[in-house]
């Protein structure tokens, strides 16, 4: 079964911003956006385009290729 990338995206995402001690807040700071759009990428509720998931995985401090890589079960 394939997992649908915008959760991938999300799951990846809410991953690294705990790890890195961020909140959804101080994420979409670092990115000039509002906190919902975040929880929404986090959740697999938005579609969050190219240069949104560059701007997302530098706001993270990784690689925009690591937000796609499916998580192992």
């Amino acid at each position: 079964m394939r997992m649908d990338v915008r959760k991938v995206i999300g799951l990846n995402a809410r991953c690294v911003r705990i790890e890195k001690g961020l909140s959804q807040e101080q994420l979409a700071e670092r990115m000039g956006i509002d906190r919902a759009y975040i929880s929404g990428v986090e959740r697999g509720q938005r579609n969050p385009t190219a240069t949104t998931i560059w701007h997302l995985a530098r706001a993270l401090g990784i690689e925009p290729a690591d937000l796609l890589v499916p998580p192992k079960k």
